[in-house]
């Protein structure tokens, strides 16, 4: 299973512009743009662990030199591949664990297998991984099953941009955002991707 494009976005927007003030304004600030699922569920998975605590533009550089190293991601291309020359690329030693750990079972990850299951079945499942956590296994959710209410209070983005929007810059507890974005419902993944994007030059993607 993969899919093209975020089901329902157009309904999204609209009901986020007129629930939130905020969100129209971003929403207007970016016409035409959207969240674009990427790739096969092993991919995602395998982007997302690359993305894991580091800037949107170091993450995209790392990824461009994993895939320049192995030719394609699959599971058999990481799994051949020195792990020296994975590090070279940007990989951590941790991250190449990580990354040949998914490589060695990646029906858990199979979006056809993990449609059926609520968000917080997939979330059980995803975190079976080493080195996959909430974050991670919300950013496959989002960019490859396209849930459309994921809200990731782990995400550092997120709550940058919460804070600069609805803040003024100052920080925010968990309930706090969480207060927030309870308007956004049942579109706190698209009012995510904005408020994203409203920090970064280059779109989010997994």
């Amino acid at each position: 299973m993969t899919l093209s494009e975020f089901p329902q976005w157009a309904q999204a927007t609209e009901d986020l512009a007129a629930a939130d003030p905020v969100m129209a304004r971003l929403i207007s600030q970016f016409p035409g743009e959207r969240l674009e699922p990427k790739g096969q569920g092993f991919e995602t998975l395998i982007r997302a662990i690359v993305g894991q605590q580091i800037s949107v533009k170091a993450a995209q550089a790392v990824w461009d030199r994993t895939l320049e190293c192995v030719g394609q991601i699959t599971p058999s291309a990481l799994l051949d591949a020195d792990e020296d020359a994975l590090r070279a690329c940007g990989l951590s030693r941790q991250k190449v664990r990580y990354v040949r750990g998914i490589a060695e079972a990646p029906q858990l990850c199979d979006p056809t297998r993990l449609a059926e299951l609520s968000d917080q079945e997939v979330l059980k499942q995803l975190t079976t991984y080493k080195g996959v956590g909430e974050w991670t296994a919300q950013m496959f959710m989002m960019f490859t099953l396209c849930r459309p209410d994921i809200l990731s209070l782990k995400d550092i983005g997120l709550r940058r941009a919460v804070e600069r929007h609805y803040a003024d810059g100052q920080r925010l507890a968990d309930a706090e955002i969480e207060s927030i974005a309870e308007v956004w419902r049942p579109w706190r993944s698209v009012a995510t991707w904005f408020l994203w994007r409203s920090l970064d030059p280059i779109p989010v993607a997994y």
